[in-house]
């Protein structure tokens, strides 16, 4: 292992520790790491975090859980049983050291772990503390579980998307999580800026509530000033506040999806003389569930690829519907190198998803693959300037950890 990571992109010279686990935070985190900050992950010595140990029906890559591989690139591995005194002592050494720190802890933790706002920031002023709960630091639900699906119930979404009748329909994409890890790098990245004009960092507090409802700007906006409800339709749509014909509907040889499109121009698609007479947009409202009804069984006939032709050809807005097995040979995803490859776990390679970010002068990459654990712990805290005794002490008394073969300690 090297010391820290020679990197050239917008973040490069950034050091962020990562204190988070399962979703949100660590993606926030390797978001930083894909800008090319210095992401060391704390975790605890035994197991690590809890995604290393828990993943989609138990699949690995390597031996590694593959959920922990796709969120924790670009990431250095620091082992520490941070509820050692001497531990703590040399973590904080570490934060003198550090930019940004990411903790998703239940509320309370971070004070019990002396790792709290307070703490921190005494010992570096400059430091950008980010917090990640479910339901923010205060109020009735500060303390309940803030699990993607659990806060998906909170928001109202699920009344959003199915037929009336319908029990409440959840997202297939982990979208409050996601969406939480994308707001936390964002107030980092605010932070990092205002530090430099204001020479302090300060606390960033990202909540999944917040977030989730911070997604649905135009359908609260619109329900909280005009008291507008969107009722779902008796036939399958796509959103109950959109006009038909949004929805998906099955072709020849899968499905496809209709979006936000005049009906006269599915009219003419469809040589339909009853959808051409509906010409304004509330047709699409008011006769909503007659139209996806009426058009419900007219895609049967022909493969999806055919109605997508037939769809641009008219001015539609259609797509098909992929499945996972689909994705590797779309030739969009082909021509823009959306899939590429990351470091293994041990000297191979992983498939993964390119960084969704581009950056001309700064190029977004991925220079590591998810650590293993602790592999890193010895020379991060030598890079933090711990005295190579005291490193000693805590790996042979077991609250720093190391990999099988760790880098050898000085003499």
């Amino acid at each position: 292992m090297t010391d820290e990571p020679q990197r050239n992109g917008a973040l490069a010279g950034i050091r962020v520790l990562d204190a988070t686990q399962m979703l949100a935070g660590p993606l926030a985190a390797t978001r930083l790491g894909d800008l090319g900050a210095d992401v060391i992950k704390i975790e605890s010595p035994g197991s690590g975090e809890f995604n290393r140990t828990h993943g989609f029906d138990d699949r690995r890559v390597e031996g590694e859980m593959s959920t922990f591989v796709a969120v924790n690139r670009n990431k250095r591995s620091l082992a520490m049983n941070m509820k050692d005194p001497e531990a703590r002592e040399a973590f904080y050494e570490l934060v003198r050291t550090a930019d940004v720190f990411l903790q998703n802890f239940r509320r309370g933790t971070a004070a019990r772990l002396g790792v709290d706002y307070a703490t921190l920031s005494a010992i570096n002023p400059r430091l950008v503390y980010c917090s990640i709960s479910g339901y923010g630091p205060e109020g009735p639900y500060a303390d309940r579980p803030g699990q993607d699906l659990v806060v998906q119930g909170y928001s109202g979404s699920m009344f959003s998307v199915g037929r009336a009748g319908d029990a409440p329909t959840p997202g297939a994409l982990w979208a409050a999580d996601v969406m939480t890890g994308y707001q936390a790098a964002i107030g980092i990245l605010g932070a990092l800026q205002a530090r430099d004009r204001i020479g302090v960092g300060q606390h960033v507090e990202v909540d999944m509530y917040s977030v989730v409802l911070d997604a649905q700007l135009q359908e609260l906006v619109t329900f909280l000033n005009t008291g507008y409800d969107p009722q779902r339709t008796r036939e399958a749509s796509a959103h109950a506040a959109i006009p038909a014909p949004y929805g998906v509907y099955r072709s020849s040889d899968g499905w496809l999806t209709l979006a936000m499109s005049p009906l006269p121009a599915l009219g003419e698609m469809l040589d339909d003389d009853w959808l051409r007479s509906l010409a304004s947009y509330n047709d699409g409202h008011d006769h909503r569930d007659e139209v996806l009804a009426h058009i419900r069984d007219r895609f049967a006939d022909r493969s999806t690829a055919q109605w997508i032709e037939i769809a641009d050809r008219h001015g539609v807005w259609a797509g098909p519907v992929y499945g996972y097995s689909d994705l590797p040979e779309d030739p969009h995803l082909v021509a823009t190198g959306a899939f590429v490859e990351q470091p293994g776990p041990h000297g191979t390679v992983v498939k993964t998803v390119r960084p969704p970010i581009r950056m001309s002068q700064t190029p977004v990459a991925i220079t590591r693959g998810a650590p293993l654990l602790g592999a890193d712990s010895i020379d991060v805290l030598r890079s933090a300037g711990v005295d190579e005794e005291v490193i000693r002490d805590l790996v042979a008394r077991g609250v720093v950890g190391t990999t099988a073969a760790p880098v050898a300690l000085a003499p």
